[in-house]
């Protein structure tokens, strides 16, 4: 893969790219999760290059406060579930307080989708405005709902897990009667898991009577998606992370093949490599153009060897936790590329860096023993890597890594092993 702009230059080995450093980057987060990967990633990313950055977190000792790029965190605990004006006025006020014109950068689904409904209301500010990519205002919250995603790959023909979404208990009771199982049953909208999830998370569902007791805490209007089940030893995981400009135009766009998650084989990239793929990057790119989508992607994929389809799982629209795994040989991963389009500079072409390998240590571990014991192969994966991106480690950039230990080793060994016996009783999936 490649990516699309100006002269060629290099961020690590040669001459930097030159990005506008009087615009500083803020990470923007809503909901409890501190030890988030992708936004110490981002900091990382645009600090090292001279970009001032700024952060909101859920305290001033979360490992992205502590970070050493970044210039300022903002302590702002939320749930994500707030009501629109609370989270706009909050943002305001960051904005303010930093005092000039700031590029965003959104690390889920509720900042994504808030962002492009108030895009008015954040760019015409009296401190400059945030700049952002212009999206239309409708669709990442129609491509974040698992729902809207699979409407959406039905209009424009891109395979996507066979799916139904019932809207009644009398809707279950008729599918439990004709499905084939396995199925998969996940949360219909993004925004669930911060209110009343129907599932816990991605769930196989092996019987129709199993469906039927599940279905019982649903309620009368079930908020979730069933799909088919895809068998994880028929498929291999895909990731694709690409930035689009206005004319939903790829500047950067990369491919990479998932080898390892947490929990296993429906949650979190533990291990992935760079893997290029001209077929999937080009099935990406034409759907993005026939959607008009704008900016930051980060979708997941299950090839399916059984009809030679890669199924499109999941589309943040939105920077994703791993997108560290992917840089080209310019320096020039997605977060640059907004940054330095936004600000009206180009964006150096250059290969992706094949082989490179991207390694998340605090679920790496727990995902390997899980994946050694399922006998799950990745044909795809390079036998040795070129280089290695850690989540947390880096030489120039210690604290991050000791402060998640610190945050992680009790209620983090905890919350794996729940994670763990919840996958021993088979709620694994797409």
């Amino acid at each position: 893969m490649r990516t699309r702009g100006g002269p060629v230059t290099n961020s690590s080995g040669g001459v930097p790219c030159t990005p506008d450093r009087e615009v500083p980057g803020l990470i923007v987060k809503f909901g409890d999760y501190p030890l988030h990967h992708g936004g110490v990633g981002a900091i990382r990313s645009l600090g090292r290059i001279g970009v001032p950055m700024y952060a909101i977190t859920e305290d001033r000792h979360t490992p992205a406060a502590v970070s050493r790029y970044l210039t300022g965190a903002f302590p702002w605990r939320t749930t994500g579930a707030e009501d629109p004006g609370y989270l706009i006025d909050g943002l305001l006020r960051i904005g303010r307080r930093i005092g000039r014109p700031t590029v965003l950068i959104p690390t889920d689904e509720e900042a994504a989708v808030l962002i492009a409904e108030h895009q008015r209301e954040l760019s015409e500010t009296d401190f400059g405005g945030f700049l952002f990519p212009r999206v239309d205002a409708a669709l990442p919250r129609r491509l974040a709902s698992k729902e809207g995603l699979h409407e959406l790959c039905v209009e424009h023909g891109l395979s996507s897990p066979a799916s139904a979404c019932p809207q009644s208990q009398d809707d279950i009771e008729k599918y439990a009667a004709t499905a084939s199982f396995p199925v998969v049953a996940k949360n219909r909208e993004a925004f669930q898991r911060r209110e009343q999830p129907a599932v816990a998370g991605t769930t196989r569902i092996d019987s129709a009577h199993g469906l039927r007791e599940l279905a019982r805490d649903w309620g009368e209007r079930p908020g979730v998606i069933l799909q088919e089940y895809l068998p994880r030893e028929q498929a291999e995981d895909w990731v694709v992370h690409a930035y689009f400009d206005e004319n939903s135009a790829p500047l950067a766009l990369f491919t990479g093949v998932k080898v390892r998650s947490w929990p296993p084989h429906a949650g979190m990239t533990a291990r992935a490599y760079v893997v290029d793929n001209p077929e999937l990057a080009d099935l990406a790119a034409r759907f993005i153009k026939e959607i008009g989508f704008t900016g930051i992607i980060d979708l997941d994929l299950r090839f399916d060897r059984r009809d030679g389809q890669y199924k499109l799982l999941d589309f943040n629209p939105r920077m994703g936790a791993q997108f560290r795994l992917f840089e080209s040989e310019t320096g020039i991963d997605v977060v640059r590329a907004m940054h330095l389009h936004l600000t009206g500079r180009e964006v150096p072409e250059g290969d992706q860096r094949a082989g490179h390998r991207y390694v998340v240590e605090n679920i790496d571990l727990p995902a390997l023993i899980a994946y050694r014991r399922s006998g799950y192969l990745t044909p795809h994966a390079p036998a040795r890597a070129s280089g290695t991106e850690f989540a947390w480690f880096a030489a120039d950039d210690m604290k991050p890594f000791f402060t998640m230990l610190a945050r992680f080793i009790r209620p983090g060994a905890i919350h794996l092993y729940q994670l763990w016996r919840t996958s021993r009783r088979g709620s694994t999936g797409n």
